[in-house]
């Protein structure tokens, strides 16, 4: 990848028009440390790269660099449930349209 952490950090503040210090706010830190975020001065820990990404709904992997995309598709285990979810939804389908045939057979 081309940009590091504390440019893409730093953009998407500027990409939303936010002033460093309104950000910092925001974000529960303060100015000097986003500063040093931004600046690649300080490495910031997993509590604050997950309020970025809330913050500025991406998801960690862009903000980390490991994406181009800013929002991932579906975790596999979002997407598994979807899956299930939906299978579950066509199984009562099934048995209500099984139930109804076979009380349509018995009533003839």
């Amino acid at each position: 990848m081309d940009r590091t952490f504390p440019e893409t950090l730093s953009a998407l503040r500027r990409e939303r028009n936010i002033s460093q210090r309104q950000a910092a706010q925001d974000l529960c830190i303060s100015q000097a440390l986003l500063s040093h975020y931004e600046n690649g001065a300080r490495e910031p820990g997993l509590a604050f790269v997950c309020r970025a990404c809330d913050y500025y709904g991406v998801s960690a992997d862009y903000l980390l660099c490991r994406s181009q995309q800013p929002n991932a598709p579906q975790s596999t285990a979002e997407a598994a449930r979807a899956f299930l979810g939906e299978m579950n939804s066509l199984m009562d389908k099934a048995r209500m349209a099984l139930d109804e045939f076979s009380n349509k057979g018995a009533a003839e």
